[in-house]
């Protein structure tokens, strides 16, 4: 079958948000008038950090596990993570009484650790410098049965994230609002993907970014190649939710014929973004679901007077991690 028959449409996108209606939260489009002043360009955010398990990653894994069979239910999921992934997969699965099983790296944030086991999964730590998830994944998945849920490569998984983007339209259009461009956290594309697929169909004139961390810059690079290429594997980022080996095959089929580009922020534009978030918005923002915001703010003089949305992706940060990263440059 041809790859173009497995990617989501508007249509599967309109059906993920029938079938997790209820059970995501319709997150709000948060604006300051303050912030706008300092910075000098209008600024809306989609607050998926409010989200239920703290990120956008809830909306996917709904509703790959709510499209299950009820054979499938009955056999349990395993996916793997850097955490928000696995705690939305662990609260999905908990809902509908599915066993699940987590891969997570022993560095993910202590939070997003416990938070997964709250859910009521089996966690599996591993070193993501030494090992692979997706092995480890596929081989409890081969001797326990059990149906793998990966994070971003998936045809439901991109449709229920492009749910954010159907809201966004929605709001948008209640607003009255034409942005000029949207920033998008982007690790292994699946948020981006699914947000731009849907804003291509209900807001074509919206210029849709990925906006990635230093040395994390796989999208941005295999956009420029036409081809996937891959980050290597001995660099190190504080946005530990959207630091991925490779873009995903089916995410970056839609990402090339959909994104406007992909743009690389620094740290101290991270951390500053943090700040912005937590001292204007009152809101506890996660250093990768503030790469959008980030984004901004680095190229800000491209955006006076301009209208730009940002995607707040997530917000599972460990206390200690957040007040270090919030204490300065």
């Amino acid at each position: 079958m041809n790859k173009d028959e497995w990617l989501p449409d508007m249509d599967a996108i309109r059906q993920a948000a029938r079938r997790i209606e209820g059970e995501a939260v319709h997150t709000p489009v948060l604006e300051s008038a303050l912030l706008n002043q300092v910075l000098g360009c209008r600024v809306l955010l989609k607050a998926e950090c409010l989200q239920r398990t703290g990120s956008f990653k809830f909306r996917g894994a709904c509703n790959r596990i709510r499209a299950l069979t009820p054979e499938e239910r009955a056999r349990g999921v395993v996916a793997y993570s850097s955490g928000n992934h696995a705690q939305g997969v662990a609260a999905a699965a908990q809902a509908l009484g599915v066993s699940a099983t987590i891969v997570i790296p022993r560095d993910a944030p202590v939070l997003k650790i416990d938070n997964t086991r709250g859910y009521g999964a089996r966690v599996i730590l591993y070193d993501r410098y030494t090992e692979s998830r997706e092995a480890i994944g596929q081989e409890i998945a081969r001797q326990e049965g059990r149906i793998l849920v990966p994070p971003y490569d998936d045809a439901a998984i991109i449709a229920g994230q492009g749910t954010v983007g159907l809201e966004l339209a929605g709001e948008l259009t209640h607003l009255g609002v034409m942005p000029d461009a949207l920033f998008c956290p982007c690790g292994g594309g699946g948020l981006v993907a699914g947000v731009s697929l849907a804003l291509q169909h209900l807001l074509p004139s919206v210029s849709v970014f990925a906006a990635e961390p230093e040395h994390f810059d796989d999208t941005r690079r295999s956009l420029l190649a036409g081809e996937r290429v891959s980050n290597d594997s001995q660099q190190r980022s504080i946005c530990d939710s959207i630091i991925t080996p490779t873009p995903g095959e089916l995410t970056f089929a839609i990402n090339r014929r959909t994104l406007a580009g992909a743009v690389v922020v620094p740290e101290t534009a991270i951390r500053a973004a943090m700040r912005l978030a937590f001292t204007h918005l009152k809101l506890v923002v996660e250093p990768g679901g503030v790469a959008g915001l980030a984004a901004v703010l680095d190229r800000l003089e491209d955006y006076r007077g301009k209208t730009v949305v940002v995607v707040l992706s997530g917000g599972n940060v460990d206390l200690e991690t957040y007040i270090r990263l919030m204490g300065g440059d």
